[in-house]
């Protein structure tokens, strides 16, 4: 009986459990479905905003925009770190951690002495970097739903500002890419300075720095072979300085998005498995109970007839 009477709370813990991951599957769906439509609804758009400053970073001159130029010796990088708030999404943070930690010894073995700083956005990221000894220079607050353009402002605004008083030559995006329910691949992005696309087409070819995603469609890198003309009203000066910051902002808001898609729906594949996982124990537990309790049942019988025999 004392077995039985374990058996019968092992699956009694077991069937709370599986309610709790049950209701965590619904609510990272819903929360998936909301988040999977404004990715895919401003990723054609942010496409090709990064195509265009592509063909801008080949064809303007630096002198243009602060944004534009090219430091000569890369002496300093940021690292801006997209993850989650919270676990129980499966792989999520841990591929994007280390993705992230993979491509900082990339760097650190290509320019001696390099300068790192991680910017994160989300708790899990920051912790991680912590508990790798890495110097993470902020940590900007993020939201789970209903993702706005001013969530990334400050963040955009300290990039650029750095960016432009040299304090970094560098800026990688590092986000996780929405590509189904099923499918999240973590990503990394040169962000400053701005690459051409024949320079994206050449980081493509030789992954010396990391798998780096081409925002555009391949067939529009052959564009760089040929000869564009760009024409500036009122002057190039005053449209890139509106216009450079703006398409700045959009790819971090992007990458944002996609990265909330991403992480809405590991959580719910990962609790769509734990439930999955909760109702095979609950049968092979039932099956147990079951077994024990015929077995004593039979037990009982065989000594309640060895009784009766006896006594006649």
């Amino acid at each position: 009986m004392a077995n039985t009477l374990i058996i019968r709370r092992r699956i009694k813990s077991v069937k709370n459990t599986r309610q709790i991951t049950k209701a965590m599957e619904l609510v990272a769906a819903t929360k998936m479905r909301r988040a999977q439509q404004q990715a895919i609804r401003s990723r054609t758009y942010a496409e090709v905003a990064w195509s265009m400053i592509n063909h801008l970073a080949g064809k303007v001159e630096a002198k243009e925009h602060p944004l534009l130029k090219r430091p000569l010796e890369i002496k300093s990088a940021a690292i801006i770190f997209l993850s989650s708030n919270r676990g129980l999404a499966g792989t999520f943070n841990n591929q994007i951690i280390a993705t992230a930690l993979k491509h900082i010894e990339r760097l650190r073995a290509q320019y001696a002495g390099i300068k790192i700083d991680v910017l994160t956005i989300g708790r899990k990221g920051a912790e991680a970097m912590v508990k790798n000894q890495l110097r993470v220079a902020a940590d900007f607050k993020r939201v789970d739903i209903n993702v706005q353009v001013a969530d990334i402002l400050p963040l955009s605004a300290l990039i650029i500002k750095k960016f432009i008083a040299s304090e970094y030559d560098q800026a990688w995006l590092v986000y996780t890419d929405f590509v189904s329910s099923l499918v999240q691949k973590p990503q990394i992005k040169q962000l400053l300075p701005f690459p051409s696309l024949k320079e994206l087409w050449e980081i493509s070819r030789t992954d010396n720095l990391g798998r780096v995603e081409v925002e555009a469609p391949i067939a529009q890198l052959d564009f760089f072979d040929q000869n564009f003309e760009y024409q500036f009203e009122p002057r190039p000066g005053r449209v890139l300085e509106i216009l450079l910051p703006r398409l700045l902002e959009l790819q971090l808001y992007q990458a944002l998005l996609e990265s909330n898609a991403s992480e809405h729906s590991a959580r719910m594949m990962a609790m769509k498995t734990a439930t999955d996982a909760a109702a095979d124990i609950i049968s092979d537990l039932t099956l147990e109970y079951n077994q024990m309790r015929q077995a004593s049942i039979t037990k009982e019988i065989c000594e309640i007839s060895a009784g009766r025999l006896a006594v006649t």
